[in-house]
């Protein structure tokens, strides 16, 4: 089986997985059978469509290739169908979501190599790949989308699993850099949660406070002086 083949399958693994997932999200906000199809098929789309007009080497895998859109809208009707408690899908979700994640990151960055493109690019296109999709289901949705925090590592972990990708098939093992990409992407991500790790956040002060100061002080007589001055 080719790197190309690999790839494709790996995509459409991610295209159900996430479709799964954006389902289990329209379900937390009691959407109706179009929400859940629809949000399914924004999750498992969205990320690979994103990558695929940036790279701009013919039309997106996910119009032309008949399998990814009813890949997504099962995945999304999976989650419609399924009976589940929040606590049953609390001990799937991060291990699939890590699934999914790695499994994007590789994708890719193994398709911006593949058209030629850098290491870079690379990286870049690999971390679109893995958190495009949820954050355009996010944004839908009206949240902040998770990638800019309030969880355990995310994007971070998919830069990590591009790299691993990017440098095996730099030393001509693509195929190796696969495998290790989901297994460290996955075991990364599940442990993260686990233990809580995640990116340090920003400080408490507020800029328009800072900005404030500065206004009001541009706006003060240049001939001014304080009481006490010389």
């Amino acid at each position: 089986m080719g790197i190309a083949t690999i790839t494709t399958v790996l995509d459409l693994i991610g295209v159900f997985i996430n479709g799964l997932l954006g389902g289990a999200v329209a379900r937390k906000r009691d959407l109706d059978l179009f929400g859940y199809l629809s949000i399914g098929l924004v999750s498992g789309l969205g990320g690979g469509l994103i990558r695929d007009t940036l790279l701009q080497h013919g039309p997106p895998d996910a119009l032309t290739n008949a399998f990814y859109i009813p890949t997504a809208l099962v995945g999304g009707m999976l989650a419609f169908l399924l009976q589940f408690t929040e606590q049953d899908w609390n001990r799937v979700f991060y291990l699939l979501d890590a699934i999914a994640l790695s499994v994007w990151a590789i994708t890719g960055a193994q398709k911006t190599l593949d058209v030629g493109l850098g290491w870079l690019p690379a990286l870049l296109l690999g971390t679109i790949t893995a958190v495009g999709g949820g954050a355009v289901r996010d944004l839908l949705l009206q949240r902040v989308p998770a990638v800019f925090g309030g969880n355990a590592l995310y994007a971070s972990v998919a830069l990590v699993v591009a790299g691993i990708q990017v440098a095996c098939s730099g030393l001509g093992a693509p195929v190796a850099g696969t495998v290790a990409g989901v297994v460290t992407g996955t075991a990364l991500r599940v442990i993260a949660y686990r233990r809580g790790w995640a990116l340090p956040e920003g400080t408490t002060w507020e800029p328009r406070d800072v900005l404030g100061k500065v206004t009001r002080h541009d706006r003060r007589d240049p001939d001014h002086r304080p009481p006490n001055a010389e």
